[in-house]
């Protein structure tokens, strides 16, 4: 059964699109929806909000994925909560067409539809901050990382909102596609943020670093030992294979 909130929202978009946004009436929704006026406002705080009903849903769909990964798998963490919203817009089918147009057409909803990508962007930077180790340096690359998974996303959802031809079926070819070159962009440094994160890259974490030099020399180790200490990485071993060999190098 049809729920009064789904009843005013399938409402408003038929009458937004048969007269326009400006020129439907919060009284007209409710009318046609078959509720009073109190019964709408309880549901939704203005016009604008029947046309992002799901959005908070949303956002918090996208950061409870994004809780469930780690450093180690934020690539494909940030993947799958990206489809969430694709997926999404795919089941809207035609309303989401109509919110698009909406969008395009009437400023006030393409602010508000900007401030909710900036949302879902906040929260990509978030958690993509904290798998890198939340340090100053690296807010500029989570930065940049959001910004890739949110552009990647928007381009092959546009694309399907404005090809009403386009199936649900190719949109997600497309975004798996973009999606791969998006991570492609960033994959190394996504790789390596993840390794510092988990404690396996630039800081000390514990474990021995070993510096491995081969040579051969007339020379005796206790003469070659200081010089070789002085080129190792701080905090490495030197050990000889064996005793060296009396040939001149």
């Amino acid at each position: 059964m049809t729920s009064t909130r789904d009843r005013i929202v399938e409402a408003a978009f038929a009458l937004f699109e048969e007269r326009g946004f400006e020129e439907t009436t919060v009284d007209a929704v409710a009318e046609r929806a078959g509720v009073g006026r109190t019964t709408f406002f309880r549901a939704f705080g203005s016009k604008e909000d029947v046309i992002f009903p799901d959005h908070a849903r949303m956002v918090a769909a996208v950061a409870d994925r994004l809780t469930t990964g780690t450093a180690a798998t934020a690539l494909v963490a940030v993947t799958e909560a990206s489809r969430i919203v694709l997926q999404h817009y795919l089941a809207e089918g035609e309303r989401a067409r109509i919110r698009y147009r909406l969008t395009r057409s009437v400023p006030a909803l393409r602010a508000r539809e900007i401030a909710g990508q900036l949302q879902y962007q906040r929260t990509f930077r978030t958690h993509l901050h904290a798998w890198m180790g939340g340090t100053p340096g690296t807010a500029l690359r989570a930065e940049l990382m959001a910004n890739v998974v949110v552009t990647a996303h928007n381009h092959v959802l546009r694309a399907w909102l404005r090809d009403e031809r386009a199936t649900a079926e190719q949109a997600e070819a497309e975004f798996d596609a973009a999606m791969a070159e998006a991570v492609a962009l960033f994959g190394e440094q996504g790789r390596d943020a993840g390794r510092d994160a988990a404690g396996t890259g630039g800081e000390d974490t514990g474990t021995l670093d070993t510096t491995v030099v081969l040579l051969r020399t007339s020379r005796s180790l206790e003469d070659l030992l200081p010089q070789l200490q002085a080129i190792a990485q701080p905090g490495g071993t030197i050990i000889p294979a064996h005793p060296a060999t009396p040939q001149e190098s």
